[in-house]
């Protein structure tokens, strides 16, 4: 407990600033102070990313839900994000297995790394996002799949995830979840981005 009070005391102005801001958006986004599934979905794939990602929006949503009564409230948001950004690389690695592991039988199958990730690559192409000759998901999802199945029973179980992934940079920065993609907030009208160049 005292080491959990030294740690939120030393969290910086900036941390601070941008809570605040977070929950801002939220309840001007979510006035009840709690966000539905299509809610979720609507600001998740409005903009450049196209439906495409609902899909993804879904599974992300499932694993801020931690209570799974099917509303994400802003205390399981935040400590969501708050993790994703101050968490360690363990406890980061753990929320992606989570959003990885779609029927939470506590191991990843190919099938399932091989959706999401098909799902990211389409919002990345999407959103302009892709580098230059990338992995198509199929490959990402195999070479992933050979570095990390080291009993060779076609899962990957958390420890196979953790530790193969705290081993392996490429592996982990292709595992772990992108904070900004959590983040709820109003989407820039198009109309305006057109009459105000500068904005785009």
């Amino acid at each position: 407990m005292g080491q959990a009070a030294v740690r939120t005391c030393g969290r910086s102005k900036s941390y601070v600033t941008e809570l605040y801001e977070w929950f801002r958006k939220f309840v001007i986004e979510c006035p009840s102070g709690l966000i539905a599934l299509h809610e979720f979905q609507r600001h998740f794939c409005d903009g450049t990313v196209g439906s495409e990602s609902a899909e993804y929006a879904e599974q992300i949503f499932r694993t801020l839900d931690s209570n799974g009564d099917g509303v994400v409230d802003f205390r399981e948001y935040v400590m969501a994000i708050s993790m994703l950004i101050e968490g360690s690389a363990v406890e980061k690695l753990r929320w992606s297995f989570k959003l990885y592991d779609k029927d939470r039988d506590g191991a990843i199958t190919k099938e399932e790394m091989l959706e999401i990730m098909q799902a990211v690559y389409k919002m990345n192409v999407a959103a302009g996002l892709t580098k230059p000759n990338p992995l198509t998901a199929e490959e990402c999802t195999s070479r992933i799949f050979v570095r990390l199945d080291k009993d060779n029973n076609a899962i990957i179980s958390l420890e196979e995830f953790i530790e193969g992934a705290l081993d392996d940079n490429w592996i982990r920065e292709m595992l772990e979840c992108d904070p900004s993609t959590v983040k709820v907030g109003r989407p820039l009208k198009r109309d305006t981005a057109l009459e105000n160049p500068r904005l785009i």
